[in-house]
């Protein structure tokens, strides 16, 4: 008997090469560790060359893997785009949408989604929240459907389609001695202690940039790697902060002072982010339509290909 190439098989080596772990893979696909074990090895073997490579406790693609891994993808996107438009013929809304945002779209992104569903509920939808460096990786492999950030990548050619405002404010504790000031000078709030997100988040960049423009330096007192953890010592006293005013979102009016300084708000904006070479679904290109009918945005194209 003729033996081939399976679509299961190949569902299971693509959930593999993007989770980087048979554990993870079989949880996603609920099948058992050693189905998933038996069915690797029946397509490597039709394939005949080795596809994944123990090192040490991690598994990697060898370069036959990663090449199998893209054309697995590329199959996937092709049935996806068949589906949808069959779906499309017959005037429904139905299909797959997968999307990932950097942490703080959390604030928004659900909502968002949730309010998409409710107008087509035949749509499987999935949102991973994570880093940036992880949201710019699955960018780079062309995993997802659309990215939300705050700022589209430099070095990956991408469509970068503006999606709603994003300013950042400056925050204090209600009790602080500058809540209620008007028009705080940058020289002044520089001398507060600052507490800031990690070096390369989008956000700092912008507060870095403005405060360096006019030939300013702040001094972070503490760098910290979420929003809600720097929300949390702005209430405890340790310093100020500025932040998307999305990042409020959950919080009670009054539990932020927001104070009023000189040249703040910075004026940023949220991407809804695809690579140059990919060709929106039906369904990612509804839910991209669907952003754009609640404010305004038009498409930048940004970057260069990696």
């Amino acid at each position: 008997m003729r033996r081939h190439t399976t679509f299961r098989q190949l569902e299971i080596f693509e959930a593999i090469a993007r989770l980087g772990s048979f554990t993870r893979a079989s949880e996603e696909l609920f099948l058992t560790q050693p189905t998933v074990s038996m069915q690797i090895k029946k397509l490597t073997e039709m394939v005949g060359v080795p596809l994944i490579e123990q090192v040490g406790k991690k598994i990697q693609l060898t370069p036959d893997g990663q090449q199998l891994a893209q054309a697995t993808r590329e199959i996937f996107d092709i049935l996806d785009h068949f589906t949808m438009s069959v779906a499309e013929r017959q005037g429904l809304k139905q299909g797959k949408l997968s999307l990932m945002a950097i942490t703080t779209a959390s604030y928004f992104a659900p909502r968002l989604l949730g309010e998409f569903v409710k107008l087509y509920p035949g749509i499987d939808v999935s949102l991973r929240v994570t880093n940036k460096e992880q949201v710019l990786a699955s960018i780079a492999a062309n995993l997802d459907d659309l990215y939300f950030l705050g700022q589209p990548p430099e070095d990956i050619d991408v469509v970068a389609t503006p999606i709603m405002d994003n300013p950042i404010i400056v925050l204090a504790a209600p009790d602080h001695p500058l809540a209620g000031k008007k028009r705080i000078s940058l020289e002044r709030i520089a001398q507060e202690p600052w507490l800031m997100r990690e070096t390369g988040s989008g956000t700092r960049n912008a507060i870095e940039r403005l405060f360096t423009g006019h030939d300013l330096n702040i001094h972070p007192r503490l760098e910290l790697g979420s929003n809600e953890a720097i929300k949390q010592a702005i209430l405890a006293g340790l310093g100020i902060s500025a932040l998307s005013r999305h990042a409020l979102t959950l919080n009670q009016p009054d539990q932020f002072a927001e104070l009023d300084v000189e040249g703040f708000p910075i004026l940023r904006h949220w991407y809804a982010v695809h690579p140059a070479g990919r060709q929106l679904s039906v369904v990612a290109r509804a839910f991209l339509d669907y952003l754009l009918g609640r404010g305004e945005g038009a498409p930048v194209a940004t970057g260069r290909k990696i």
